[in-house]
């Protein structure tokens, strides 16, 4: 599995000797910027400016890229085994700065200031990095967050870790109000009575608080339950919840649930509307757009690793649904609009279905650029809840024509100008976006993104 597949009692092997405690090793690499010999098929603008391999340590097949988190002149790029920065300065040649090998599982990012949060979803012996991998069966193996310092992009340290039920499959940043702590809400799931630290029922998240000042001393504040009645009957937990704290909103997609969330107590997020979808398999993720107007739920049909963007699945499968958000306050409620389905299928060696993505920042619409694993990268024009529209796209071709395999685009965002897409297999690549449409986004600059925390966007 790519995304969601997760505790099947054997994580992957160890591959990285045991590290000192407190330390990640860290390997300072220099990277090209040309693309992969395959050629891309583009469309409506879209163009493939470089691509970053993923380095050594980090090359061989099970080493996943993941998600991405961005600040300054850097975006780090979540992994399996831990997380790469790269320096993206010139966009057109990206270059990798440091590697940090910290195995764990799923690698999600965040970053705030100095301070980066990494994902543990596979059990390993302690907190440490290096530490072997363990059964979920095992009472001490650890799982959930670790906290880093990345005040030097070339030699990030290690500072800390948070134990949180059933681990962090992804997490979710949301920033104090007084500037001065974070809240990191992790989601996780698929618990069960032979996991002594996953057990039934899990139907809440953990929240954990972590003073900017003082960051070892990051402690769970809060589990709040979200299905009191259980949920869905394959709700056995979230999946990732999207926050938009200018608004006081959050979107928790939650395996058969999906969620409006008022965070306005980001302490104490209370559910405000729930929604069920026959279509949908797996609730996976969300984005707002900028006037909290409307928002895209995700359906990951086939956990990320099946092949599912062809005709017999059809165009309601393995898609994005549209919902409209209507009423105020407590009153909230979310109306459905529409289905997105990638228009172009793909062969049946191409994992392929909707996953991660953002708003492209064109003040007064609403455009999406979203990765569809092998399926490449999609823009999307939303204006339209009714009737949304690809408009350009990405498309690598299948990675192994003759064996289904797991690759492609795991996330795909917009940050200041250009496009970056996580590929699980070949690495990061850096699009150029050329329709006149989205010029208007290159006005708007970005100091950080976490694509799962949502800023408030010029409105016109």
């Amino acid at each position: 599995m790519a995304a969601c597949v997760r505790r099947d009692g054997a994580a992957p092997a160890a591959r990285w000797g045991a590290l000192a405690a407190g330390t990640a090793l860290v390997v300072a690499v220099a990277a090209p910027g040309a693309y992969a010999a395959d050629a891309p098929v583009t469309g409506g603008g879209v163009e493939l400016l470089a691509n970053v391999p993923k380095p050594e340590g980090l090359a061989h097949s099970t080493a996943y890229n993941s998600d991405l988190a961005f600040t300054g002149h850097y975006v780090i790029g979540g992994n399996y085994d831990g997380f790469v920065v790269y320096d993206i300065a010139d966009p057109a040649a990206p270059e990798i700065v440091s590697e940090v090998l910290c195995p764990g599982g799923q690698g999600d990012v965040s970053v705030n200031g100095d301070l980066l949060y990494l994902s543990v979803d596979y059990p390993r012996a302690d907190e440490e990095c290096g530490s072997p991998p363990v059964s979920p069966t095992e009472p001490d193996g650890f799982e959930g967050i670790r906290i880093f310092d990345i005040s030097d992009k070339t030699n990030p340290q290690y500072l800390a870790a948070v134990r949180t039920d059933c681990g962090s499959h992804t997490h979710t940043l949301v920033p104090g109000a007084d500037g001065e702590r974070d809240y990191v809400y992790v989601s996780s799931y698929s618990p069960s009575e032979g996991f002594p630290n996953c057990q039934p029922p899990h139907d809440k998240i953990a929240i954990i608080e972590v003073p900017h000042d003082a960051p070892e001393e990051a402690a769970i504040v809060n589990e709040p339950v979200f299905f009191p009645d259980g949920g869905q009957e394959s709700t056995t937990g979230c999946h990732d919840i999207t926050a938009y704290p200018e608004r006081g909103i959050a979107a928790a997609a939650c395996l058969g649930d999906g969620l409006l969330l008022d965070i306005s107590d980001p302490v104490r997020p209370a559910v405000i509307d729930r929604v069920r979808d026959e279509n949908f398999a797996f609730w996976h993720s969300a984005t707002f757009t900028n006037d909290a107007a409307n928002v895209v739920f995700v359906d990951e049909l086939g956990g990320g690793s099946a092949a599912v963007c062809d005709e017999e699945t059809g165009p309601e499968r393995g898609a994005d649904a549209v919902y409209s958000l209507e009423g105020e306050g407590e009153a909230l409620s979310l109306k459905f609009r529409s289905y997105y389905k990638l228009p172009r299928h793909q062969s049946e060696t191409e994992n392929c279905v909707a996953h991660n993505g953002s708003l492209i920042p064109v003040p007064g619409a609403d455009f999406f650029v979203q990765s569809w694993y092998q399926g490449g990268v999609s823009i999307i024009d939303l204006t339209d809840p009714d009737h949304p529209v690809e408009i350009g796209y990405l498309d690598r071709g299948p990675w192994d024509p003759n064996t289904l395999r797991t690759a492609g685009s795991w996330s795909a965002y917009y940050y200041n100008g250009h496009v970056y897409s996580s590929g699980i297999q070949r690495g990061l690549d850096v699009l150029r976006l050329t329709d006149p449409r989205l010029t208007p986004a290159e006005d708007v600059t970005m100091v950080e993104f976490n694509p799962q925390t949502q800023p408030a966007l010029p409105s016109g």
